[in-house]
């Protein structure tokens, strides 16, 4: 018998597992080319879902439920949130783009997205390998069949091909690597894990066997280096609306699986994944911001500016734990500065591709950093919003991701190790080489000619959602603490279960 506390730990998942099904199909009855029907519902249902997150994580409650498998508490609670408005707001620029390029035949976007959705849910909510595994295998299944949902297109079959195929292959990193822990520690339960690592009972050398493939997983679905061939040929080669939903919500899914693994269940490791976690973003660091200077595609240095921006977050993990003492004030800094940036890239990303798939028209693919030449002479707005993302990618104040940056570099300052203190210095030695490509496409906005005088227009719903979508970039830059404190109240309240 399943008892109530288990069904309200799910609640917000079987209400969007229903309705996923509901819409699948009450679309075989739509006709409509633009599937105006099947869109409000899903957008009616992503919004009663968030409602229900947000009100379980202001509660603060955390509790348990199918016997110790899943958890709801604060932190799950609120990713779960800004990844259920993350994917609204995808959909509400992408549709337009998605119907003129004949990709609404069928209600499969809406279907796959709430099912990619419904992944990163079960992901967030994990407290089991098994049930995380499984999280993952839908998010990325549903994954696979968006980025080939243009039947006809030879680059996006390719990249969905390339895709399937190295995801796959981290899959199977991050399987082994579970199954390695299973045997040594004897659960799939996280919290048991945990208890039998503390116990210092366990050889050490077949748990860091299992780590370092643990690791390998996570760090493919974080898309850092080396991990990170697949991001720049899926993000250019997949309908760019479809890039979006890739790019934005499934990071915060994977931040939440790497918090549940590394911290939750293998925090007396950490001197050792710490390590794999420091060669990881050194390397993505290097790696992403130069190798952005050589795209002449947007979509494509975009990509290697999330691996780069990844690197950042893997800063903020690594630093919570200082010479294997667990120190609650570094942990609480360290742990809620990577839950910060990571939010705060997601939404600086929303509208960055907001603007690329207001410029896309049927038959053209607003993708090239050229095709952003004087726009701000066709549209002063979209070109502000896009200067705005880019500014703050660059990490330049007063925007929000000039926060995001200083604070996870005071996290590495704070430990008072001279590593991590020169690992801040090239952190921002990268940042300043990093901000030459962000700064290259302002120029082009703002200073190039125009290649068409035709004038930039969008629906009213794009519109709106884009200009917020823009303007929090900013206010959150000039007033980060409410944010900055639910994060850290949230992380504070998970580890101390």
């Amino acid at each position: 018998m399943i008892d109530n506390i288990s069904w309200l730990a799910i609640y917000p998942e079987i209400v969007l597992l229903t309705m996923a099904c509901v819409i699948a199909l009450v679309d075989l009855g739509v006709h409509s080319p633009r599937r105006t029907s099947t869109y409000v519902l899903t957008m009616l249902t992503l919004a009663v879902v968030a409602a229900l997150q947000a009100m379980y994580a202001s509660s603060g409650n955390t509790f348990y439920g199918f016997g110790n498998m899943v958890v709801s508490d604060a932190m799950g609670n609120w990713l779960k949130c800004f990844a259920t408005v993350a994917m609204m707001v995808t959909l509400v620029y992408g549709r337009p783009y998605a119907a003129d390029r004949d990709m609404l035949r069928g209600g499969e976007l809406f279907t796959l997205a709430m099912f990619a959705l419904l992944g990163m849910f079960i992901m967030i909510s994990g407290n089991n390998f098994l049930v995380i595994y499984l999280g993952l295998e839908l998010l990325t299944l549903s994954s696979y069949a968006l980025v080939a949902l243009r039947r006809d297109n030879a680059t996006a079959t390719e990249a969905a091909m390339k895709y399937f195929v190295l995801g796959a292959m981290a899959s199977g990193f991050l399987l082994y690597g579970l199954s390695m822990v299973y045997g040594a520690t004897g659960s799939l339960d996280i919290g048991q894990v945990f208890k039998a690592v503390n116990s210092g009972q366990i050889k050490h050398q077949v748990l860091v066997f299992g780590l370092v493939f643990v690791v390998a997983g996570l760090a493919f679905k974080l898309g850092v280096v080396p991990f990170h061939m697949w991001i720049p040929d899926v993000y250019q080669g997949a309908p760019t609306a479809v890039t979006l939903m890739i790019g934005g919500a499934p990071k915060l899914a994977a931040f939440a699986i790497t918090i549940r693994l590394l911290v939750d269940g293998l925090l007396p490791l950490a001197i050792d994944w710490q390590q794999m976690l420091a060669v990881l973003a050194i390397g993505s660091l290097l790696v992403g911001n130069l190798a952005a200077i050589a795209q002449t595609n947007l979509k494509r240095m975009l990509a290697y500016s999330t691996i780069s921006q990844m690197g950042f977050v893997l800063l903020g993990l690594m630093s919570g734990v200082i010479n294997g003492n667990v120190d609650a004030t570094a942990v609480e800094n360290a742990y809620s500065a990577s839950m910060f940036y990571v939010i705060t890239y997601v939404l600086t990303t929303l509208a960055a591709f907001g603007v690329i798939l207001l410029l896309a028209r049927e038959g053209f693919e607003s993708e090239e950093i050229s095709d952003f030449a004087g726009l701000n002479q066709r549209s002063p707005l979209y070109a502000g919003v896009m200067a705005v993302c880019l500014f703050s990618m660059a990490g330049i104040p007063p925007l929000v991701g000039f926060y995001a940056k200083l604070a996870v570099l005071q996290a590495l300052i704070a430990s008072g190790q001279t590593i991590y203190m020169a690992m801040a210095v090239f952190a921002v030695i990268m940042s300043l080489i990093g901000a030459f490509y962000y700064l290259r496409v302002v120029k082009v906005m703002y200073f190039d000619a125009p290649l068409t005088a035709t004038n930039v227009s969008a629906p009213a719903d794009v519109r709106v959602v884009l200009t917020i979508n823009g303007a929090l970039v900013l206010v959150l830059g000039l007033l980060p603490g409410g944010l900055m404190a639910l994060c850290a109240d949230a992380v504070v309240r998970a580890l101390a279960t």
